[in-house]
């Protein structure tokens, strides 16, 4: 791909009008310090100013000093930079996984601190091909294998991967023939990760027509079908599913029409818009979900329970994954509710529970199993109820939830 060609495509993804600020993750390899220079060459002369950041997980003896070289080679072409500390590493769990979350989380927020609203990545149709590889290892369906989007939106700022259409090796061709350079990543060749094996066994794959080219097609092939599926999916959840009470309640009698992927979708939603969870349930345990929610049984999985009550099913929270939650009026109980109303003295915000429940006389008239209400929050003074807003003795308190009703349906839907 000729430079011009290379700079097109790049242009191609940005929007008008153009974003005043734009954000570069800055890692110092060839594939961001290549966009870099592509991004100040298609934008120089326009009103948009160009800031990068570099984040140093501190995970090797060297990262500080390559880091520090990195902000000098930005500062150089006078591009405003910052190096992001991670210091979170406990030495247990995911490595990968917990740096790659630590990574969007300081980028997120250091785009945030600085009224930065679109956050380019480095990633090339490489990167594309390896992680379709590595998905396609794991059994993934549909959505693992659209692998990375384009765009994601991340809070408030949005993820643009511009490059994805782009081979490493022409991102090396075009820093060469600017004659700049670039930092090699040691742990890029490191084999006891299953990135770096993916990719050393790419060339044994080409061959056989297992190419970064066709890995990348099979990803926007999948793209295409999962953009399908998410409509109908959403179109689906507006017909069956509501918000009762910060449970999601589904119209069994509407269910037996919907293809199991479509109500897999549907349910896996309502499983983590309840609980919060940032990742999906695997698919053994939303198959167990699935087969619930078709019979009108009842499951306890995720933080959640299901419940089938007479022609509907209810997916609410698990009392025991509240049972301890408490916190100050004002404050977010369970990362979803917010009480409000009332005078907060000596009071504390927790579940409202089986011992609650049975202090509310009229909760019966709402129409919703106790069960769902024990899991809602309730105003507590020492062992003292002095209000339960969603099980009918408000007591000039209310409650609500801080993503709203159109959130869920709008989360079945990519962003």
């Amino acid at each position: 791909m000729q430079n011009m060609n290379l700079l097109s495509e790049v242009r191609g993804h940005f929007m008008t009008p153009l974003p005043r600020r734009l954000g570069v993750a800055l890692s110092g390899g060839g594939d961001s310090m290549a966009l870099l220079h592509i991004l100040m060459q298609c934008f120089q002369g326009q009103d948009v100013e160009i800031l990068a950041a570099t984040v140093d997980h501190g995970l090797r003896a060297d990262s500080a000093q390559e880091a520090q070289q990195v902000s000098e080679m930005a500062t150089k072409l006078g591009v405003d930079h910052e190096v992001l500390q991670w210091q979170g590493w406990q030495g247990d769990g995911n490595l990968q996984d917990q740096a790659r979350q630590a990574r969007y989380q300081l980028l997120e927020a250091w785009a945030s601190r600085n009224d930065i609203p679109v956050l380019a990545l480095g990633h090339t149709a490489d990167d594309q091909a390896e992680t379709v590889l590595m998905r396609l290892a794991r059994s993934a369906g549909v959505d693992g294998l659209s692998a990375i989007p384009v765009r994601r939106q991340l809070e408030k700022v949005t993820l643009l991967r511009p490059l994805l259409a782009v081979t490493r090796a022409q991102l090396r061709d075009y820093l060469t023939a600017l004659d700049q350079t670039w930092i090699e990543d040691p742990s890029n060749h490191d084999q006891r990760f299953e990135r770096v094996r993916i990719r050393q066994a790419m060339d044994l794959l080409e061959p056989l027509g297992l190419s970064t080219a066709a890995l990348s097609t099979v990803a926007e092939n999948m793209a295409t079908a999962r953009e399908a599926l998410e409509h109908y999916s959403f179109i689906s959840a507006r017909d069956v599913a509501q918000i009762v009470l910060g449970a999601v309640v589904l119209d069994q009698s509407k269910l037996g029409g919907l293809p199991d992927e479509i109500l897999h979708r549907v349910l896996t939603r309502a499983l983590q818009w309840v609980s919060g969870a940032t990742y999906p349930l695997r698919r053994r345990a939303m198959g167990e979900a699935l087969e619930a929610v078709r019979s009108g049984s009842s499951l306890t999985l995720g933080g959640c329970r299901i419940l089938g009550r007479t022609g509907r099913v209810w997916i609410c929270r698990e009392l025991n994954a509240v049972g301890n939650e408490a916190v100050q009026p004002g404050q977010l109980w369970d990362n979803r509710w917010l009480l409000s109303g009332g005078d907060p003295s000596g009071i504390e915000v927790r579940s409202l529970g089986k011992a609650g429940l049975l202090l509310c006389p009229d909760w019966r008239q709402l129409g919703c199993p106790g069960v769902v209400l024990e899991t809602t929050p309730a105003l507590w003074n020492a062992q003292e109820l002095v209000a339960a807003p969603l099980a009918a003795m408000g007591n000039k308190w209310t409650a609500k939830t801080a993503k709203s009703e159109e959130e869920f349906y709008a989360s079945l839907l990519s962003h």
